[in-house]
């Protein structure tokens, strides 16, 4: 359980590709050290010289379902706080790596999952992945800077508004994803699209990804930032403690 940095099985054309999977059952709900531990993870193999591409897995029914709110209601402000700068590093860590990150997605993918892959270079998904934020429905607010990232603006907020999730074809409709595939070939197809980025120079790749994300019209860090205030004004009047009340109590009936 954790967060672990691999590499392929070695066969032709997989060097320079790293593999850094999320594991933490039974959903892939991270409590606060999870997000710094991707965090550290993702950065590391982006310093390693001889690592061309990152792919960011996870294992499991489902690629990433958020925060663990269950620590947040045990341990209350320090678990939020710990919460919201875990995520903040664990996306920036993904947006900043040296080199671009592929990300595999089974399953659902929400809440951080969101923050995750909106920030990644490139996603391939099986058929059964589902992407969304259903954030209002847990007493908190954020990512619909990265959930921009994936479809356009109305739907964006039409998603965010309701909890409800996309599929992997409509977001693969609207060009954020890849490729979609049955679960099973997943992790081969994440690693093909690797491959092709890891066979161009090391140097010239590094070089491609920060000056794309030197282009982009919008600052993530900052976009989020702004975000997570509403996240701690919602705690601050007590609506975020009622509603993600209500979810627990949800959840377990």
């Amino acid at each position: 359980m954790g967060v672990s940095t691999s590499s392929p099985e070695k066969g032709p054309g997989e060097d320079g590709i790293a593999v850094v999977t999320v594991d933490f059952p039974p959903v892939n709900a991270l409590p606060v050290h999870g997000w710094f531990a991707l965090a550290d993870a993702v950065r590391a193999a982006g310093r390693d010289t001889g690592v061309r591409c990152v792919v960011l897995a996870a294992e499991g029914r489902g690629f990433n379902a958020g925060v663990d709110i269950k620590e947040i209601q045990a341990r209350g402000q320090q678990a939020l706080v710990g919460a919201n700068r875990g995520c903040f590093d664990a996306f920036a860590a993904v947006y900043e790596c040296e080199v671009p990150v592929v990300a595999a997605v089974q399953g659902f993918c929400l809440g951080g999952g969101i923050g995750l892959v909106g920030n990644a270079d490139a996603i391939v998904a099986s058929e059964d992945a589902a992407f969304g934020l259903p954030e209002l429905d847990r007493g908190a607010l954020g990512a619909a800077t990265h959930l921009s990232r994936l479809v356009p603006q109305h739907l964006m907020r039409a998603l965010y508004y309701t909890s409800r999730t996309a599929t992997a074809a409509e977001l693969h409709a609207h060009g954020s994803v890849w490729r979609v595939v049955p679960r099973a070939e997943l992790r081969e197809a994440a690693l093909g699209l690797a491959r092709e980025i890891a066979a161009k120079d090391g140097r010239l790749i590094r070089l491609a990804k920060a000056a794309i994300n030197g282009i982009d019209p919008v600052d993530v860090h900052r976009s989020y930032r702004f975000e997570q205030g509403f996240t701690f004004e919602a705690n601050l009047d007590g609506v975020a403690d009622r509603v993600r009340d209500s979810f627990g109590k949800e959840a377990t009936q």
